[in-house]
């Protein structure tokens, strides 16, 4: 017994406070906002090609019924609608340099997380919605070209991927972001935090 104490006595002595240098967290958080804006920059192209591949379908086959075309005017104003606030939350993040003002960034980056929050927990559902209602009067003449088996295959996929990725990918993507912009929001207080502290 008293050599487990001696052990855990030497243990307890040597306890290391890890400290990261503010250079290495400064390069990491620039590595962290880099990934950020990209991929905030990516879903925003990725919409942008939806949307022009929508108004090409739209342009180049010629439909008769209308619900067809209020289906895909429904798609048109959910993607152009979702387009404009994931570049109204880009531009929190990529409008200013964090080397210059951190506290400014820092606030910008807490009003992205906020905006993010909002999109994936209000605003997507009513883009889901708007999609669904779009995807169904879409629907009413395109599926008459299909037998009835295809017809309900399409159909069931459709919902069925729509529903896949409002449930388990929204909430996995939600989880993921929140946590790497959380982390991102921790290691700006500690750095401002170690600039504050005297030399």
């Amino acid at each position: 017994m008293q050599e487990f104490n001696h052990i855990q006595s030497l243990w307890q002595s040597h306890s290391l406070e890890v400290k990261i240098s503010s250079d290495e967290m400064l390069r990491q958080a620039k590595k962290e906002v880099s990934a950020i804006r990209n991929k905030s920059l990516f879903n925003i192209v990725g919409m942008l090609l939806s949307f022009i591949a929508i108004v090409i379908l739209w342009l180049f086959f010629s439909f008769n019924s209308w619900t067809t075309h209020a289906g895909l005017t429904i798609f048109l104003f959910a993607i152009a609608v979702s387009t404009f606030m994931l570049y109204k939350s880009h531009q929190l993040i990529a409008k200013n340099d964090f080397t210059t003002d951190p506290n400014e960034f820092l606030n910008n980056l807490k009003s992205y997380q906020l905006s993010r929050f909002s999109l994936y927990s209000k605003i997507y559902w009513v883009y889901a919605i708007a999609l669904s209602l779009g995807i169904t009067l879409y629907f009413f003449e395109i599926l008459a070209y299909f037998d009835l088996w295809a017809q309900c295959l399409i159909i069931l996929f459709t919902f069925g991927w729509i529903v896949f990725c409002s449930t388990l990918v929204r909430k996995a993507v939600m989880k993921k972001e929140k946590e790497r912009i959380a982390l991102l929001i921790e290691k700006f207080e500690r750095l401002g935090n170690q600039f504050k502290e005297p030399i």
